[in-house]
């Protein structure tokens, strides 16, 4: 074998093992949560706008809306007395905190990345609990992957029922 297919024989080699490694990523959007909402219905939630944040003692969380949610809230939703459309969606994004290496004061910044809380609005489909489906996907940052947790969505519409008076939703739109 002369040099040029030998070059040839390990750029092929390369892109296959590439390839395999590409084939190997898991596709997010393929899970579905038990109760049938898939990931997949909340595609581009990474750009969506921000809502609100939170923070508990274990976790920072960032709440972002689609376009429809957004929307509402700008419309006065729910202050107004009127609920979230259909086609509202939201996604609680949370870590685990960490103290900030770089800032020159004290300050708590995302560390790992931990889960992602899914709400939708869909009378049709889940008309028991107030027109809202609920989800909760886990992410194990050491395997890179993320799961679709089994039990009923974290809290889910028996943690919401306490905001029943504001379309189940716990976060107002934040002042800008």
């Amino acid at each position: 074998m002369n040099r040029k297919h030998k070059v040839s024989l390990v750029g092929v080699m390369a892109l296959a093992t590439l390839g395999g490694a590409a084939a190997d990523a898991q596709d997010k959007y393929s899970l579905k949560s038990p109760g049938g909402i898939a990931l997949s219905e909340f595609k581009g939630y990474e750009d969506w706008s921000v809502v609100s944040s939170a923070r508990t003692d274990e976790v920072l969380k960032v709440i972002v809306g689609n376009p429809i949610m957004v929307k509402a809230y700008q419309a006065g939703v729910p202050g107004n007395g009127r609920p979230f459309p259909e086609g509202t969606k939201m996604v609680k994004l949370q870590w685990k905190p960490k103290k900030s290496t770089e800032a020159h004061f004290a300050v708590d910044v995302p560390d790992v990345f931990s889960q992602a809380f899914v709400m939708e609005k869909d009378s049709a489909r889940f008309p028991m609990t107030g027109g809202w489906g609920y989800a909760l996907f886990n992410y194990e940052a050491a395997a890179d992957k993320f799961t679709a947790d089994p039990s009923p969505a974290d809290c889910g519409h028996a943690c919401h029922v306490a905001v029943k008076g504001k379309d189940y939703i716990f976060h107002p739109y934040q002042k800008r």
